[in-house]
């Protein structure tokens, strides 16, 4: 079964804005890559300052190489031509890993 990364994002609430703009801005940089299943970004409601950013992969191996690949520079903040790279938004990161072993989905009725 699929593998699922999720990247917590410590974000100060004057960030926020910049951070849902900036991955608003990357449409398309995952969707082509050999493996991807899926994508959301979850915004904190309460209970937490976290943002979490979901993505799911058909295995481990799918993850890395998209990370080591041609996306690496755009996952990490990658700069302009002119080498410039903007400050992160988030103050911190942490990455989850999961094994997908049991799902459903809606039944088709």
């Amino acid at each position: 079964m699929s593998i699922v990364k999720i990247n917590a994002l410590t974000v100060p609430p004057e960030q926020r804005e910049v951070l849902e703009k900036r991955f608003a801005s990357r449409a398309g940089a995952v969707e082509g890559s050999d493996g991807f299943e899926w994508f959301e970004l979850l915004r904190p409601v309460e209970g937490t300052d976290k943002y979490l950013v979901y993505t799911r992969w058909r295995s481990e191996e799918d993850f890395q190489n998209w990370m080591s690949g041609p996306m690496q520079a755009a996952h990490r903040g990658g700069g302009d031509a002119g080498g410039e790279r903007p400050k992160p938004a988030a103050a911190d990161s942490v990455l989850w890993s999961f094994e997908v072993v049991q799902q459903a989905a809606p039944k088709q009725g």
